[in-house]
């Protein structure tokens, strides 16, 4: 006799789970609107094209940062580094990514654009907004770069519902 099959879990569920075992980059997404500064964690940032040189980034559609994009037509993302597990933290909390004038905690320089860039960041994209998709329950911003840098480092990862770093092993014979 066979074991009675189990259930299947709703697709939601196993969305989750499988999106949970794709492995990617921790970026903070920022922008400046007036007097106030907007800063969220992201892990849904992407190169997009060379020709132009665009990126896209992923937000909840009801983020007050999307309108603060919207309203400045500019953002950068920054790409961490594996020592900033605490800065992905703090602007992975709902309500602690917007201050007035700045972030004191988390030093950052305004770059071509003028959107506030971190200063510790692995790398950094300056953006002025290209254009805004829907994408489900999300919006995607789609930034046309106007300036870029990188610096050496390791990044910061998340995988599994967790900040992790790269493991350094040295090459097996025949690996």
């Amino acid at each position: 006799m066979s074991a009675p099959a189990r259930p299947a879990p709703a697709p939601e569920d196993a969305f989750r789970a499988a999106a949970r075992h794709w492995s990617t980059g921790v970026a903070v997404l920022t922008t400046r609107s007036g007097e106030e500064v907007f800063a969220k964690t992201v892990s849904s940032f992407c190169t997009l094209s060379l020709d132009p040189l665009l990126v896209s980034v992923a937000v909840a559609r009801h983020s007050p940062l999307v309108s603060a994009v919207r309203g400045s037509g500019r953002f950068a993302v920054s790409v961490l580094t594996d020592r900033q597990h605490g800065v992905a933290r703090r602007f992975a909390t709902p309500g602690a990514g917007r201050a007035l004038g700045t972030f004191t905690a988390v030093p950052m320089r305004a770059e071509a654009t003028g959107a506030p860039v971190l200063e510790a960041a692995l790398a950094w994209f300056d953006c002025r907004l290209h254009g805004v998709l829907p994408g489900g329950d999300h919006a995607v911003l789609v930034g046309r770069v106007a300036a870029a840098d990188a610096s050496p480092g390791e990044p910061l990862l998340y995988h599994d519902g967790r900040y992790r770093s790269l493991a350094h092993r040295s090459p097996g014979v025949g690996a």
